[in-house]
């Protein structure tokens, strides 16, 4: 009974997560269209068909994510992990954002950045406003609004998605079973705020983990969200995933979430090289992403829009790239694809 109930009240709690999503982007949608018309026109309307089968997904999506906790991949209380008090301190400055948003996207402003943020040193395909957010990567604004945006944009299911590593993640792991899990040792590549690393600690519990990203912003935010978790040390270092700064073999795991789409092609090919070198013998590397057209064809018309909306100037050709040969040509084996909602999964695995 007691299960019956918890269920209900995660389908509960991911429902109003997705109403209030929703909610929140017709209400901005309608506003917008009466201050920038021009806007409202660049989005494709999406078909009645394609729509029910996106609620398909994402009821196969809640299910997989219940039925994993249920197996104690992870903790059930994970389920219900949620930022609230970020949501209230930060969703009023998400709305004061978005006319800065509007216009930045009507004028194509796609690499305008305030006075007082650096973006010497960092490479051009990151100088970037993705999703014509202010400052891109490079404020403690956007990063501390990043999970709020992401989590509305998917209508509540962003967590859900990150979660699906899990599995494929510690089944990875097995082959290091002689390890004491003090030992284990997993890197997250682009950790951004830390929102994954906080998910992969409430699974193991007692592995080292480290993250890597170029945002200091993003990183100081990532410090502050795995500081909370009681006797964390997080092991965070800004840098560029083209030249991760760690030893040859010393991760028995690497994982990476919503990276792939964001890099251009060459970069994707050098970061997936770099993961290969820092993985250990054996070990696991997880992607998880974007679903592409080769997959998910009837959800052309949403890539189609989402690289439309949003400013994504490398998703038309991520959705095109074949990752699993990339992986092979690293080194990677044993390539196994899975596919969840608007997310898709490589689990690959470094030669024993």
């Amino acid at each position: 009974m007691s299960d019956t109930l918890s269920k209900l009240t995660y389908q509960t709690f991911q429902q109003g997560k997705s109403y209030f999503g929703l909610a929140h982007k017709t209400l901005s949608s309608r506003l917008m269209n009466l201050i920038h018309p021009t806007l409202g026109q660049k989005g494709k309307p999406i078909p009645r068909e394609v729509l029910f089968k996106l609620q398909q997904k994402i009821n196969q999506l809640l299910e997989t994510d219940w039925e994993d906790a249920q197996k104690g991949v992870y903790p059930e209380s994970l389920l219900f992990d949620n930022p609230w008090a970020d949501f209230f301190r930060y969703y009023p400055l998400l709305c004061l954002d978005i006319p800065q948003i509007w216009e930045r996207a009507e004028k194509q402003k796609y690499q305008e950045f305030s006075p007082e943020i650096e973006t010497d040193g960092y490479p051009s395909y990151y100088v970037q406003n993705f999703h014509h957010q202010s400052n891109g990567y490079l404020s403690d604004d956007s990063a501390n609004l990043y999970d709020l945006q992401v989590e509305i944009l998917f209508n509540g299911t962003a967590d859900p998605m990150r979660r699906r590593i899990l599995a494929p993640l510690k089944q990875g792991l097995k082959a290091f079973d002689a390890v004491p899990p003090r030992q284990m040792r997993v890197l997250d590549v682009a950790c951004g705020t830390g929102r994954t690393l906080k998910m992969i600690r409430a699974a193991l519990p007692q592995a080292s983990l480290y993250g890597v990203d170029l945002s200091p912003a993003y990183l100081r935010k990532a410090n502050q969200q795995l500081s909370e978790i009681p006797g964390e040390l997080p092991q965070l270092l800004q840098a560029n995933a083209e030249e991760l700064p760690y030893l040859n073999d010393y991760f028995h795991a690497v994982t990476s979430v919503f990276l792939f789409h964001e890099l251009p092609a060459k970069v994707r090919q050098t970061v997936i090289e770099q993961c290969f070198r820092v993985t250990k013998p054996g070990g696991v590397f997880v992607i998880c992403d974007s679903i592409q057209l080769s997959d998910s064809p009837e959800f052309a018309v949403t890539m189609d829009s989402f690289a439309e909306v949003f400013h994504e100037p490398y998703y038309r050709d991520y959705t095109h790239d074949d990752l699993v040969e990339r992986l092979e040509k690293a080194g990677f084996e044993k390539i196994e694809v899975q596919v969840n909602f608007m997310s898709k999964y490589f689990i690959a695995h470094k030669p024993a």
